[in-house]
């Protein structure tokens, strides 16, 4: 049940990051490194990160994150699976 909550709000942070970055990049802004969203999407928030990158067609360019971000969030999702059973 904590591991739930935490990869859940995790997940929310790394979409309103994801939200953020595309908006600054818009305005030519100060931006959000990608390390940082990696960081993020390594400590749980990774489901986050493809949701964001499907609504807001951020970061799809990289193939980077259009392959490392879906399998991290398998693994996310796949972690809650394991430890449910």
């Amino acid at each position: 049940m904590v591991l739930t909550i935490y990869i859940a709000l995790m997940s929310v942070v790394l979409l309103v990051m994801m939200k953020v970055d595309k908006e600054r990049a818009r305005r030519n802004q100060y931006r959000i490194s990608e390390r940082t969203l990696w960081v993020m999407a390594l400590l749980g928030g990774a489901v986050g990160g493809v949701i964001g990158m499907q609504l807001f067609r951020h970061k799809t360019k990289h193939l980077s994150f259009r392959f490392g971000f879906p399998l991290l969030a398998l693994l996310d999702v796949s972690v809650l699976v394991f430890v449910r059973f």
